[in-house]
């Protein structure tokens, strides 16, 4: 594969994954005001329980990731109720509880597989030749599930009752209750949601890459600069932006070296929120 070609598809596999990780993140910003610094871990997370549902279990991964986007969907549901509200009120609370959170589920990572790296085994095997590159099913895969997921979620968001509760609730809570808007219930079903997406670009990107104790960092730090550089409430900022910050990730690696490739995205991101501190495509909250 060209140099090129390689560096538009690793772009479209990265991108599909961190758009997939942030839109949970920023679904509870917007509608809640509250951010969650475990979000990463519990990306983590869920790459841990589909690669031992897989190695220990025996399941197939696919059902693997199946089960793992369903329990992820049941911890964004208890974190919606026994910690953002709650703590609505409360941003310093909130950032404390998730880091806590985020903490101790790193630690039992670490505590379980120790420090080693594990994979999930492939979601597609084999490759296509199509004459001027030779694209790998395992890539051609992971960016497929990616996008429909995403236009399922733009389709839910822009097209749906659920998706206008969310947009009324993100400008004005109190209104949106007073038209009669079970908020409480739209605020737990939008938290399953971002955390059920979030463990399916966990899962996925532990068979792309490797599952490790870490990797919900690395996935914080990105989630956190797509959404700072997308701007508050921008749904296509957040794809634009992932496109971008994907498109870092796969052309910095390739000049230099992976610690200082990463400094480097991450030099250029604060750049660019320097240069636009409300991000690019946002708008006031």
């Amino acid at each position: 594969m060209g140099l090129l070609p390689n560096i538009i598809v690793n772009t479209l596999v990265l991108a599909s994954m961190y758009i997939l990780a942030s839109l949970g993140f920023a679904f509870i910003f917007n509608m809640l005001g509250s951010v969650n610094l475990a979000h990463g871990a519990f990306y983590m997370l869920a790459a841990y329980i589909t690669y031992y549902l897989c190695a220990k279990a025996g399941l197939n991964n696919w059902l693997a990731m199946l089960l793992s986007a369903v329990i992820l969907a049941a911890l964004g549901i208890a974190m919606e109720r026994f910690v953002f509200r709650p703590f609505q009120k409360e941003f310093d609370r909130v950032v404390m509880v998730s880091v806590a959170i985020m903490t101790m589920l790193q630690q039992l990572a670490v505590q379980v597989s120790g420090s080693q790296t594990i994979s999930i085994p492939a979601y597609g095997n084999g490759s296509i030749n199509l004459g001027f590159m030779l694209l790998t099913n395992e890539k051609l895969i992971t960016f497929a599930i990616g996008a429909v997921l995403l236009l399922i979620t733009l389709f839910i968001v822009y097209r749906t009752k659920l998706g206008m509760q969310m947009e009324a609730i993100s400008q004005d809570r109190l209104g949106a209750a007073l038209q009669g808007i079970q908020v409480n219930k739209v605020a737990m079903l939008v938290c399953g949601m971002g955390f059920a997406l979030a463990a399916v670009a966990g899962s996925m990107m532990g068979a792309y890459q490797q599952v490790s104790s870490n990797m919900g960092d690395n996935i914080n730090v990105r989630i956190l600069m797509l959404v700072m550089l997308a701007g508050a409430g921008s749904m296509n900022g957040i794809i634009i932006t992932g496109f971008l910050m994907a498109l870092l990730d796969s052309v910095c690696p390739i000049i230099w070296d992976s610690y200082t490739a990463s400094a480097i995205a991450c030099s250029v991101v604060v750049i660019l929120l320097l240069i636009r501190p409300k991000g690019f495509f946002g708008h006031d909250v």
